[in-house]
């Protein structure tokens, strides 16, 4: 793959990721209640609402900005490995209804390699 090929699938990439947890984050914005809520009965402290909203919007954000796109990138696949695993764990349906957080999490994982330092030959 050539690293202009890489460079477009990466970009593509980048921006659905970005209005995808941009969307997600202010969702859970404009519930804050509910959201604390459903965390809560999942047994997470209400204040990590909190922290996951503003971390997939602010993660959103920065998958657009080249300086900041490996960063939000490792960021949101830890949260999305939490909610794989909450999935998994507590949430009715299990993994066959996180499809969507397995989904973006291997997504995130493309990006994240797609985004690798590029090394030199000597």
């Amino acid at each position: 793959m050539t690293a202009s090929t890489r460079n477009i699938i990466a970009w593509i990439l980048q921006g659905l990721l970005a209005l995808a947890f941009i969307a997600s984050g202010g969702r859970k914005f404009m519930d804050l209640p509910g959201t604390v809520d459903m965390f809560g009965k999942l047994g997470l402290p209400g204040a990590l609402a909190y922290v996951v909203a503003a971390g997939e919007v602010l993660g959103g954000i920065g998958l657009l900005i080249p300086r900041f796109v490996r960063l939000a990138a490792a960021s949101l696949i830890i949260i999305m490995v939490g909610a794989v695993v909450m999935h998994a764990t507590k949430i009715p349906g299990g993994l066959a209804g996180g499809l969507p957080a397995i989904v973006l999490l291997v997504l995130l994982l493309v990006v994240l390699w797609l985004r690798r330092p590029a090394t030199t030959v000597a």
